[in-house]
């Protein structure tokens, strides 16, 4: 980067990036997963994936959140040479990182199926779900506090993720109407013209 400046990637769009394939995924999985009757039967797989769907999601959603909060606590304001990389782009990287995990996980959710139907489907739309929920508590921090927080790219894992993890020493803020992604990670709607 030129003059010092650093690549940043949305953090709140790195922990929403896997939301949308794990959700649709485990929806499909637990759709064809409940065709056959398995050793259960189909009552006890679609309760069992009721309660993994949930407990998944609140475990998902709540683990790491002391972390997170230091390190939006210790947000150091982003520099003016480092790059905000798009929405689009932090997204692609992590589902291309994650692609083989995203389809094992499929795999081992229809496989599931024929001992506990449609419990392993509920548990991957419940880890979608999980995520998604966290992303939206870091928009309510973005919104109380104002800035958007942004971690650096060489930070993430070699797949794109994990952006609280050990490798990360700080988070780097900006004002809430920078890069293309609302504060949560959604994409920014664009005001309509009349």
């Amino acid at each position: 980067m030129a003059r010092g400046g650093q690549g940043l990637a949305r953090v709140a769009v790195v922990v929403r990036a896997g939301a949308a394939p794990l959700w649709w995924s485990g929806v499909f999985a637990a759709g064809i997963g409940a065709v056959p009757p398995g050793i259960t039967g189909r009552r006890i797989g679609v309760l069992a994936g009721a309660a993994l769907f949930l407990v998944g999601a609140a475990v998902v959603a709540l683990a790491r959140r002391g972390r997170y909060g230091a390190l939006a606590r210790g947000a150091a304001r982003a520099g003016k040479y480092d790059v905000l990389q798009d929405r689009a782009v932090t997204v692609r990287n992590w589902r291309r990182g994650h692609r083989w995990w995203l389809l094992l996980a499929f795999a081992a959710a229809l496989g599931s199926a024929f001992a506990v139907p449609a419990a392993g489907g509920l548990l991957l739309a419940g880890l979608g779900t999980g995520l998604r929920l966290k992303a939206a508590w870091i928009g309510r921090r973005e919104r109380a506090g104002e800035t958007l927080l942004w971690v650096r790219v060489d930070w993430l894992d070699q797949r794109g993720g994990n952006p609280a993890g050990k490798a990360v020493k700080g988070l780097r803020g900006t004002g809430i109407a920078a890069g293309d992604a609302a504060p949560g990670g959604a994409r920014r709607r664009t005001a309509q013209l009349v």
